[in-house]
């Protein structure tokens, strides 16, 4: 069947803005800040950012052409390397996705808590190790009910939870504005900025310091690799796919610096490092405690519509690998009066409860998280050089084909190489995070082999 290009310059445009800005501008500007000795590296860090997802937006949009199938990101994996390393990689994506569902659960658990219980705010009331393992207790148990909340959305059908993210782009827009807003009506807020290290061990430091605020930048910039599942339907793709992409990153990197910038005017660097509900102090600061309220109960409704999308959306990728007998036929089973994929919602929907209970606050899932981003970042970056080889047939036929190849996917595999490290050598912070990704890797790829074994054993 011939896919119509339906999508316009501005429609695609739309897309790569909508894909990538989620909730971790909300939160994440605390990691970067907490992690970076002036206000310098942090905007640095924010700019170097949205450069590298311009390379890979433009590296997964060729890709996209190359291989013009509906779930493109899941089949790249089985069409470019060996079925195990499929297997491994899209469980791992899964796995990533319920980890950045509970992360954000996370981040509206804490804002939400802070309007019923204010001392929850207060760091050092939070000193107490009692004070902090209750108002723990309390944001897992809020991010737990969210999931199960909208897991039971979910099971009523696609009608309903439609219905139920069918706010979500206007709240984060008139988030967005929220936090934007406050520059035009505050004075600016004191920036330190105290270095620590001697001159020998500077350059060393801002290095470290580099990579792990780019672990935090990663998680907000991430989204723009589904890109990868529309280049087969833009029209006049050769323009309007690197144009759609550019000034989409351009809108995302112009909002970014914007509201980080809003951030460290009213806040202050200083303050913003041991900060957490961060849009709601800057509401609080300009227009008194009532907006940082009513802030943080729309922030929360944010965290609800995202919650609600990724139980609408990976279940599909889990019955689409049933479908391809990479999982049981089970997870690709319909309910006969609601065609909801029970099953599979049911197990993604208990895997992000469970590591919301194994990782307790957002800081750890979001090492974790991105660690397992990098394998499937890379991984599925670097087929292009495989579907260059394979698809050579379709070069002038309409498809888009990247400029400055093979350098931008170079770039982009480089610098999640370097994230990856620096999660892997942040032993201060992320103790476990690469450990226990490596193990998920290996695991995945030993139930592969074993399923295999015992298939063949059985014919």
């Amino acid at each position: 069947m011939k896919i119509t290009k339906q999508l316009s310059l501005f429609d695609f445009t739309m897309i790569v803005v909508s894909l990538v800005i989620g909730m971790g501008i909300f939160r994440t500007p605390v990691n970067v800040a907490k992690n970076v000795d002036s206000p310098f590296i942090f905007f640095s860090v924010w700019l170097v950012g949205g450069l590298i997802a311009l390379c890979g937006a433009l590296t997964y949009a060729e890709i996209g052409s190359r291989l013009p199938v509906t779930g493109g990101y899941y089949k790249i994996f089985s069409y470019a390397y060996h079925p195990s390393i499929a297997f491994a990689v899209n469980c791992l994506i899964l796995v990533s996705n319920a980890a950045s569902l509970a992360a954000v659960a996370l981040v509206g658990a804490e804002y939400i808590t802070g309007i019923f219980i204010p001392a929850s705010k207060d760091l050092q009331w939070l000193t107490d190790p009692a004070n902090a393992h209750k108002i723990q207790t309390i944001q897992i148990c809020i991010a737990i009910s969210a999931i199960i909340i909208f897991y039971g959305v979910n099971l009523l059908g696609l009608k309903m939870s439609a219905r139920a993210q069918n706010v979500l782009t206007i709240i984060k827009i008139s988030m967005i504005l929220l936090l934007i807003a406050p520059l035009f009506f505050a004075t600016s807020a004191p920036v330190v900025s105290v270095m620590h290290h001697s001159q020998g061990s500077l350059f060393t430091e801002y290095i470290r310091a580099f990579g792990i605020g780019l672990v935090a930048v990663s998680f907000t910039y991430g989204g723009y690799q589904q890109t990868i599942n529309f280049g087969a339907e833009v029209n006049q793709p050769k323009k309007n796919i690197p144009r759609g992409i550019f000034l989409g990153i351009f809108i995302i990197i112009a909002l970014y610096l914007t509201i980080n910038y809003a951030y460290v005017k009213v806040i202050g660097f200083e303050e913003l490092k041991n900060s957490k509900n961060i849009a709601a102090i800057m509401a609080s600061k300009i227009f008194g405690i009532n907006a940082e309220r009513i802030l943080s109960v729309f922030l929360f409704l944010s965290v609800l519509a995202y919650v609600n999308v990724l139980l609408m959306s990976n279940p599909r990728v889990m019955a689409a690998m049933s479908d391809d007998k990479i999982l049981p036929a089970s997870f690709g089973k319909r309910n006969t009066r609601t065609e909801v994929l029970t099953t599979s919602l049911s197990v993604f929907a208990g895997l992000c409860a469970l590591i919301v209970f194994w990782a307790k606050e957002f800081d750890t899932i979001l090492s974790f998280t991105i660690f397992l981003d990098c394998f499937g970042m890379v991984l599925s970056a670097a087929t292009i050089f495989i579907l260059r080889k394979k698809t050579k047939h379709l070069d002038n036929t309409g498809i888009y084909k990247m400029k400055l190849y093979p350098l931008l996917p170079l770039i982009f595999i480089a610098a999640y190489t370097f994230v990856a490290i620096s999660i892997a050598f942040d032993y201060k912070n992320n103790s476990y995070a690469a450990l226990t990704g490596l193990t998920v890797l290996a695991g995945f790829i030993g139930i592969y082999f074993t399923v295999n074994y015992f298939q063949k054993s059985k014919n």
